[in-house]
């Protein structure tokens, strides 16, 4: 995948996330701006995880996607945890 579609896909990935702090949501949008597509993404994944958030199977499967292609495996596996059940 090529870096400008890195843009995109975390800022769908913000808009669709439990991620309510407005502080965090500048910080990642920010980094969108910059190109720093790393910290944004790490942003966002250590948000949900050091907040302790709910997120679906199917979120979590989008984040795994995106972080196997930009090498960030790790960050998406901590927070299987905190998948939501269905029910």
């Amino acid at each position: 995948m090529q870096e400008p579609n890195y843009r995109s896909m975390i800022a769908e990935l913000l808009n669709d996330s439990p991620v309510t702090r407005g502080g965090v949501i500048r910080n990642v949008r920010e980094f969108l701006e910059v190109g720093e597509y790393a910290l944004a993404f790490d942003t966002l994944c250590e948000w949900i995880y050091e907040d302790d958030l709910a997120i679906s199977p199917a979120y979590h499967e989008r984040l795994h996607q995106l972080a196997a292609d930009m090498n960030a495996a790790k960050l998406v596996e901590d927070l299987r945890a905190q998948i939501a059940e269905e029910g």
